[in-house]
C-alpha cells in the first residue's frame, strides 16, 4: 500500500485521477466501463462520468484494433447528425436516475467527420452539447453552412439541374479504426428535407441518393466514405422574366424594322439606337450570366446570335441604303449576281427580276417619225417661205427640252444597272427578313421545349481521397511502457509527452527534426488581379518524428493512435505569401506511432500573394509561388524536404480536383532554396510553382466579340452616303454606345501594373479609329455642302492627295468634260443667263410686218424661255472645278480611312485567334 501511495505521489497531478480510476476499476480487455452512480441523479451520474472526460483525447475504444462505427444522416436543412459508441461508458440507468444525460461536446472524443468538398469554415450557430446514452451510446446533432465545390453544368442553364456530392469521411483516421454507415435511407432524407426547407429560392430540391466507398491504399488499409449526391433544379423564371423574353422582344422589334420603307425612313439610324439599347440591356444583366467553364452555356450563344443578327441587318441596311443612294455610279451586275441573287433567290422570295422599260434609245425613232411629220405639217401650212426659220425654231426649241430633260433624268432616274443594283439589294432584304422569322420560331420553341422538359444532369463522379502511406524509420527514442495492452494505458504512459509538447521533441538540442511536406491542389477558387492574390484549396501533409516517443506494440495494444494536434509538438511549418487566415475546416487529430513518426494532415485554405502577369490578358498563363519553412527554426534544428515529386503532386491534383471555374491548373514544379539569415545560419526553404491558365470564353464572348461587332458596323458605316445620310449622327450614336459598353464592362479590365494589357490596347485603339472616322465623316459633310465656297485646292495637297493617295486608293483624279452641255465657268453661265432674260424681257415689243413673223417671234420668244430655264437647271446641278476637286479630296481621304479599318480590323482579329490559339496549346 505504501509504494501504491509512493507511486501515486512521484505522478504528475494531471495523471492521477486516471491511475487511480485504472487501479480501482477491473481490467477488462473488450467490455464497456461499469459506472456506479452514488445516488439516482445527474450530479451523481457527472460524478461518475469525470475520469471518462479525462479520457476525450483518445478514440474511445478498449482495444485499438475495435472499430469505431459511426452512423451518419442529415436533413437538407443544414442539420448534421452523427452517432458512435463510447466503450469508456456504461451505467445502469435505474440506479443512476436516466438513461442519457446532454453534456458538452469537449468533455467526449469527438470523429474527425468532414465533408471532402468544403472549401470554407462552418459559419453555423455553435452547439455546444451532445447526448450521452446508458449504453454508450453518442449522439451529435449540429448546424452545418456547407460551402461546398460542385462541378457544375451550365451546358442548359437556366433550365440546368446540378448534381453536387457531399462526401463524409474522416480526414485522418483509416477504416480500421473508424467506418462509416448510413443512419437514414436516402428517401427518407429526401422526403423529410423537402418537409422542413423553408428557403425557397433559386434552387428547388428533387432528389438525395447515397453510395458507400472503400478506397484502398494497400492491401491491408483503406478509406471508408459515405458519399450524398444531391440533385437540384434551378427556377428559371427569373431568368426568363428578365433575359429571355426582353431579348426575344429587341429581336422581334427589330425584325419587324424590315417593314421600314429605306427609301424615306433612315432604317440604318433606328437599327444602330437598338443595338445600343440592346448591348446595354446584356451589359447590365451580365452578373445573371453563369461564368463560363469548359463549356459556353446556350444562352451565352443565343444572346451573341441575337446581337450577330442585329449588327448583320444593320450591315444589310446600310448595304440597301448605299445600293438606292448611289448604284447610278456602279459597274453593271454581275452575271453570276444576277443568276444566283436575281433568278434564284429572288424567285424563291418571291421578288422575280421586273421587265425592262422602254428606253431612251428604242424611244428615238419615235421621236424622230414624230419630228418629221410635224416639219411636214409645218412645210404644207406656211410655205416656203416661213419652213426655214419656223424649222429651225422648233429643233432649237427640241434639243432645248431634250437638255433639260436628260438633267432631269440624270438627277432623278436610274439606269439599267441602277436599278438591277436596287433589286439586288431589295432580295438581299427579304432574305435577311425571312432568316429572322426562322430564327426566332426556333429559338422560342426551343426555350419552350427546355424549359417544359428539363434535360437530366448525370451525376457527379465522386472524388477521392488520399493518404500518403507511412513509412518507419528506426530511431533512438524513450521506450513508453504501458501496464496493459488497451488505449487507456497508452494515452497515461503518453501523458509525459504531452507535458513536453513546447519543445522540439529531440534528446539533444543539435539533433535536427527532419519534416517531409506534401500537399495536394484540391481547387482553384480564384486570382484576383487588382489584389494581385492566387485563391487556393489544398491538403497539406506534414510528417516528423518525436523522438520522446517509442513504444512496443505488443505491450501497449497498437502500434499507432490518434490524438489532438494540440496535445504534441508541430512544426511551425508556414506558407510565406499567405495572405489571411485560414478558413478551411478544422481537423483536430494527428496519427502518432509506436516509432515516434507523427503524419499530420489538415485542409489549408491559402489565399497568397502572387506577382501577376496581365499583358496578354484574357489569355494569359499566371505562375504562381507557394513557399514552405519553418518561420523560425534554422536549417540546422529543421530542415524539410519533400515526400512526393512535383509531377505526382500535379498528376494527382488534376484527378481530385473540383472545381471547373475561371482557372485551370497546367503545370507544377519545385526548388528547394537555402537562404542566409544572419547569424542565425542558414533558412531552407521549398517552393512550389503552380501554373494556371485563365478560361477566356467569357471575356471573348462578353467584351471581345461585342467589340468586334461595333467595330465592324463602324467599317460599314462607310458605306452609307453622305449625301442623304447624316452619317455623322449614326457614328456618334455608336461611340457613345461602345463608350458606355466600355464603361460597364470595366470591371471586368485588370488594373495594370508595369505593363498595359494588350487588350486595353485594342479597346483604345478601337475607340480611337471610332473617333477618326466621326471627325472624318465631319470632315466629308463639311465639304460637300460647303465646298462651293472655298479657296482653290492648294497645290502640295492637290499632288499628294488627289495623285498619290488618290492612285493608292484606286480614286484617280476625273478629266474634265468640256464637249458637255454643262458650262463649267459659273460667271458666264449667270451673264448668259441674265442677257437670255433680258431679251425675253424685250421680246414681246419687236412687231413683224406679217402674221407668219408673229408666229415666228412666238416660237423664238418659248425658245428663249425654255433656254433660260435649261441654263438655270444647269447651273443649279453643275459644280466648279474647285469644289469638286475638295469633294474628291474627302472621298480620298474616307476610303483611305476604310482601307486602314479593313487592315486593323483583319490584323486584330488574326492576333487574337492566334494569342487564343498558342495559350491552349500550352501544357
Amino acid at each position: 500500500m505504501a509504494l501504491k501511495d509512493t507511486t501515486l505521489k512521484s505522478l504528475p497531478p494531471s495523471a492521477r485521477p486516471t491511475v487511480v480510476m485504472f487501479l480501482i476499476l477491473i481490467p477488462a480487455a473488450c467490455s464497456a466501463i461499469k459506472l456506479n452512480c452514488s445516488q439516482p441523479n445527474q450530479p451523481a451520474l457527472l460524478e461518475a462520468l469525470t475520469p471518462v472526460f479525462n479520457l476525450s483525447s483518445i478514440r474511445p475504444v478498449m482495444n485499438m484494433t475495435t472499430c469505431t462505427n459511426i452512423t451518419i444522416d442529415f436533413t437538407m436543412y443544414a442539420i448534421l447528425g452523427v452517432r458512435w459508441m463510447n466503450e469508456f461508458v456504461s451505467w445502469d440507468p435505474i440506479k443512476c436516475g436516466t438513461n442519457m444525460i446532454s453534456l458538452p461536446r469537449e468533455k467526449f472524443w469527438v470523429p474527425d467527420i468532414v465533408i471532402n468538398e468544403f472549401m470554407d469554415e462552418n459559419t453555423a450557430p455553435f452547439v455546444p452539447y451532445v447526448y450521452l446514452y446508458s449504453n454508450g451510446l453518442v449522439h451529435d446533432a449540429k448546424p452545418v453552412r456547407v460551402v461546398s465545390s460542385c462541378n457544375l453544368d451550365i451546358y442548359t442553364f437556366p433550365f440546368d439541374v446540378q448534381n453536387c456530392t457531399m462526401t463524409f469521411g474522416s480526414y485522418i483516421h483509416l477504416a480500421m479504426d473508424m467506418k462509416i454507415f448510413l443512419g437514414k435511407t436516402p428517401e427518407d432524407i429526401t422526403e423529410y428535407s423537402k418537409e422542413v426547407m423553408t428557403t425557397m429560392g433559386e434552387w428547388e430540391l428533387l432528389d438525395i441518393t447515397t453510395h458507400k466507398y472503400n478506397h484502398s491504399l494497400n492491401d491491408s488499409d483503406y478509406i471508408d466514405e459515405l458519399s450524398f449526391h444531391i440533385r437540384i433544379r434551378r427556377r428559371a423564371t427569373l431568368y426568363v422574366v428578365n433575359l429571355l423574353i426582353p431579348s426575344c422582344f429587341l429581336i422581334t422589334v427589330d425584325l419587324f424594322s424590315f417593314l421600314l420603307p429605306p427609301q424615306t425612313v433612315d432604317r440604318s439610324t433606328f437599327k444602330m439606337t437598338l443595338i445600343l439599347g440592346y448591348t446595354v440591356f446584356l451589359l447590365i444583366m451580365n452578373d445573371l450570366l453563369p461564368i463560363t467553364g469548359n463549356t459556353i452555356p446556350l444562352i451565352n450563344v443565343f444572346l451573341s446570335v441575337c446581337l450577330a443578327l442585329m449588327v448583320a441587318s444593320l450591315l444589310e441596311t446600310i448595304l440597301i441604303t448605299n445600293l438606292l443612294c448611289g448604284s447610278a455610279d456602279f459597274s453593271p451586275v454581275p452575271r453570276w449576281i444576277q443568276v444566283l441573287v436575281m433568278q434564284i433567290l429572288g424567285r424563291l422570295l418571291c421578288l422575280p427580276q421586273k421587265t425592262k422599260e422602254l428606253r431612251d434609245s428604242d424611244m428615238k425613232p419615235n421621236a424622230v417619225v414624230a419630228q418629221q411629220k410635224a416639219d411636214d405639217g409645218l412645210r404644207e401650212e406656211w410655205g416656203p417661205a416661213v419652213e426655214n426659220k419656223a424649222l429651225q425654231e422648233l429643233r432649237s426649241l427640241g434639243r432645248d427640252l431634250q437638255a433639260v430633260r436628260l438633267q432631269v433624268e440624270q438627277q432623278l432616274g436610274g439606269s439599267q444597272s441602277s436599278e438591277e443594283w436596287i433589286q439586288v439589294g431589295f432580295i438581299i432584304d427579304r432574305l435577311l427578313f425571312g432568316l429572322y422569322v426562322l430564327f426566332i420560331s426556333v429559338s422560342f420553341f426551343t426555350i419552350i421545349i427546355i424549359w417544359c422538359c428539363p434535360l437530366k444532369v448525370k451525376p457527379s463522379k465522386v472524388l477521392f481521397i488520399f493518404i500518403s502511406v507511412l513509412m518507419h524509420a528506426p530511431c533512438s527514442s524513450i521506450m513508453l511502457s504501458c501496464s496493459r495492452p488497451d488505449p487507456p494505458s497508452l494515452l497515461e504512459a503518453l501523458e509525459p509527452v504531452f507535458n513536453m509538447r513546447s519543445i522540439r521533441p529531440v534528446m539533444n538540442v543539435s539533433t535536427p527534426t527532419n519534416v517531409s511536406i506534401d500537399f495536394t491542389l484540391f481547387g482553384i477558387l480564384g486570382v484576383d488581379e487588382k489584389a494581385q492574390v492566387l485563391k487556393t484549396y489544398i491538403w497539406q501533409k506534414l510528417k516528423w518524428k518525436n523522438e520522446f516517443v517509442r513504444w512496443d506494440p505488443e505491450q501497449c495494444g497498437s502500434s499507432w493512435i490518434t490524438i489532438p494536434r494540440n496535445l504534441l509538438w508541430v512544426p511551425d511549418i508556414v506558407i510565406n505569401e499567405f495572405m489571411e487566415k485560414n478558413s478551411a475546416p478544422f481537423v483536430p487529430y494527428s496519427y502518432l506511432f509506436s516509432n515516434g513518426f507523427v503524419f499530420d494532415e489538415q485542409p489549408v485554405k491559402v489565399i497568397s500573394s502572387c506577382r501577376l502577369d496581365i499583358y496578354t490578358f484574357p489569355f494569359d498563363i499566371q505562375t504562381c509561388c507557394l513557399s514552405f519553412n519553418s518561420y523560425l527554426l534554422s536549417m540546422a534544428a529543421m530542415p524539410i524536404d519533400r515526400s512526393s515529386t512535383a509531377e505526382d503532386i500535379f498528376r494527382f491534383s488534376k484527378e481530385v480536383m473540383t472545381t471547373k471555374g475561371e482557372w485551370e491548373l497546367v503545370g507544377l514544379t519545385t526548388k528547394t532554396f537555402i537562404l542566409p539569415a544572419g547569424d542565425y545560419g542558414l533558412y531552407q526553404e521549398i517552393r512550389f510553382y503552380v501554373s494556371v491558365r485563365r478560361r477566356a470564353t467569357l471575356y471573348v464572348v462578353n467584351l471581345l466579340i461585342p467589340s468586334c461587332f461595333l467595330i465592324t458596323v463602324d467599317l460599314f458605316s462607310f458605306l452609307l452616303p453622305p449625301q442623304t445620310v447624316d452619317r455623322s449622327a449614326f457614328k456618334m450614336t455608336l461611340i457613345l454606345g461602345y463608350t458606355v459598353f466600355l464603361l460597364i464592362m470595366n470591371n471586368l479590365l485588370p488594373i495594370t501594373g508595369n505593363t498595359i494589357p494588350l487588350i486595353n490596347v485594342f479597346l483604345c485603339l478601337c475607340l480611337t479609329l471610332m473617333v477618326a472616322s466621326l471627325l472624318e465623316t465631319i470632315l466629308i459633310t463639311n465639304l460637300l455642302c460647303g465646298s462651293t465656297h472655298y479657296s482653290p485646292v492648294p497645290h502640295w495637297v492637290r499632288v499628294f492627295v488627289l495623285h498619290i493617295l488618290g492612285h493608292l486608293v484606286r480614286l484617280p483624279p476625273k478629266p474634265r468634260d468640256l464637249d458637255g452641255p454643262v458650262i463649267q465657268n459659273p460667271s458666264a453661265q449667270e451673264m448668259k443667263v441674265s442677257s437670255l432674260v433680258a431679251e425675253v424681257s424685250e421680246a414681246p415689243e419687236q412687231k413683224g410686218p406679217l402674221d407668219e413673223d408673229k408666229a415666228l417671234q412666238e416660237l423664238r420668244s418659248l425658245g428663249r424661255e425654255l433656254q433660260v430655264i435649261r441654263l438655270q437647271v444647269e447651273q443649279q446641278l453643275s459644280k466648279s472645278q474647285s469644289s469638286e476637286e475638295w469633294i474628291q479630296v474627302g472621298f480620298i481621304i474616307d476610303r483611305l480611312l476604310f482601307s486602314l479599318y479593313i487592315l486593323f480590323i483583319s490584323v486584330s482579329f488574326f492576333t487574337i485567334i492566334i494569342i487564343w490559339l498558342q495559350s491552349y496549346n500550352k501544357s
